[in-house]
């Protein structure tokens, strides 16, 4: 149905674009009910209200997605991990989760600290054909930590440390003009509470 569509539309640009840890629960579902109680009847993709109701449901599931990343087990700082200029969006995801999977990144961010060595080794493990390494760029916000396969040239730890104090801050990370697509995907740090609270989870 429109209804079923929309909402799978919804969910795999929020719920499915989001990563606490890598692993998933059998109770986790996502349901989206029509009461008919509305003034206005949306009874096939192509009515005029189609559009504006599917970008509500989107922006809703969103936002709701989010505060699943925010509320993670111990989580200090929220990470949108961007990928761009890649040959398929499936490439870049591969990119984006490989990156927000990575405990050594993960413990990083908690730590405040910009080790670009950890993020852009995730980037080489993570299984992207022919990856031309020296064409990879990586930023903190707007601030680039990588270019031409090491550190930029024109970074500095203080500019790094700047960022990283954010509690909310995106990776960008270009493939280097692979091509067109690209993908994001929304984590958390991972904290001395995150053990703690797993650990504990049946006691």
């Amino acid at each position: 149905s429109g209804l079923q569509a929309c909402l799978n539309q919804a969910v795999n640009q929020s719920f499915n674009r989001i990563t606490i840890d890598g692993d998933t629960s059998t109770n986790d579902a996502c349901i989206l009910v029509a009461t008919g109680q509305g003034e206005v009847t949306i009874d096939n993709i192509d009515h005029v209200a189609f559009a504006p109701f599917y970008e509500a449901v989107t922006e809703i599931c969103l936002q709701l997605a989010k505060a699943i990343v925010r509320d993670g087990e111990g989580a200090t700082k929220f990470m949108t991990i961007s990928v761009e200029q890649g040959i398929s969006e499936q490439e870049c995801l591969d990119v984006a989760y490989t990156i927000a999977h990575s405990p050594l990144v993960k413990t990083a961010f908690f730590a405040s600290d910009a080790n670009w060595g950890r993020i852009l080794a995730a980037v080489g493990r993570a299984g992207v054909d022919n990856l031309d390494i020296q064409a990879v760029q990586i930023y903190l916000d707007k601030l680039c930590i990588v270019q031409n396969g090491g550190v930029a040239e024109s970074y500095t730890e203080e500019q790094g440390q700047a960022v990283m104090r954010k509690e909310e801050i995106l990776v960008r990370v270009l493939l280097g003009e692979r091509g067109n697509h690209q993908a994001m995907v929304y984590t958390c740090d991972l904290s001395h509470d995150y053990v703690r609270i797993n650990a504990e989870y049946r006691t």
